[in-house]
This record gives C-alpha cells, sequence and structure tokens, in this order.
C-alpha cells in the first residue's frame, strides 16, 4: 500500500455516499485530527473519487489542509467499490464497547478531553442506568444497550 500526497481539491467526494457525517461529526473528526495528528489516509480510486474517507476530508478542508495524504484502491470493479463504501461505514457500526474495561481506560485519560470525541460525562452506571444493579445488566450480556448521553446504541460484552 503506497501512500501519496495530493492536493486537497483534487479528491472528489462520492456522489452516492450514504454515510452521515452532520457538523458534530465533523467536529469530532477535526478534535480528533488537532489532538493526535492526521494519521488516517484517505482511501481514493483511480479517478480521485474516495471510497473511503468523507469525513476526513470535510474536516481537513475545515481545518484549511492543502494537501492530504491518500491510498489509492486500484484493485477493485466498480461493484466492489460501491460495496466497500458501504461495508467500510457499516463494520464500524457492528460493534460496541466493553463497558467495564472502556470505563477504566476513560478513568485513565486525564489531560484529554475525551468529550470532544462524543464521551460526554460517561460513566458505566448512568450508561446502565435503565437496570436496577449491575447484576441486571450482566443478564443483558451481548444485548443491545443504550447511552443516555450519546443516545448510540451499543452491545454489551462483559
Amino acid at each position: 500500500m503506497k501512500i501519496e500526497k495530493i492536493d486537497i481539491n483534487l479528491i472528489i467526494p462520492y456522489e452516492n455516499n450514504a454515510k452521515i457525517h452532520d457538523a458534530a461529526h465533523i467536529e469530532q473528526i477535526k478534535a480528533s485530527i488537532n489532538e493526535f495528528g492526521n494519521n488516517d489516509p484517505i482511501a481514493i480510486d483511480e479517478s480521485n473519487v474516495i471510497i473511503e474517507g468523507h469525513g476526513r476530508l470535510y474536516a481537513l478542508k475545515e481545518l484549511d489542509y492543502k494537501e492530504v495524504d491518500v491510498i489509492r484502491l486500484t484493485h477493485l470493479t466498480e461493484e466492489q467499490k460501491r460495496a466497500y463504501i458501504l461495508a467500510h461505514n457499516k463494520l464500524t457500526m457492528n460493534t460496541g464497547f466493553n463497558f467495564d474495561l472502556l470505563q477504566i481506560e476513560l478513568d485513565s485519560i486525564l489531560n484529554i478531553d475525551m468529550a470532544d470525541f462524543g464521551f460526554i460525562d460517561f460513566k458505566l452506571d448512568d450508561a446502565n442506568s435503565e437496570y436496577d444493579n449491575f447484576e441486571d445488566i450482566k443478564e443483558k450480556e451481548g444485548k443491545e444497550i443504550t447511552c443516555p448521553h450519546c443516545e448510540k446504541t451499543f452491545i454489551y460484552d462483559s
């Protein structure tokens, strides 16, 4: 896989991209780029059309980047491109968090505001507040629960 650096204005968003990138999501991506750097090249095809990385493109443009790192996925058929665009976005949504480990990790991060990335006042007890006690949530193993803060649904995995 070869990383290229190209003019940001040469990158073309895929016109039928079904993934929604609202302003709040773009702000989270921008916060990530500002905190950690732009560590994920945008994947484009031979015509510079995005296969994955629409949100990153929008964030990088708002951050006034002139050039960005890309990888070219030239081995895909047109049908594979459309399928991969959908699959890539969906696969990131197909899993949740182990809330016990998530809480340990969040508690260990002291100098980075994780709210910038959607972890707003997250506490295991809050995420599971709909249940009477921890034993009730243990019974929910493998089932969906919804975080009351971010309203995202996750599969509970202890």
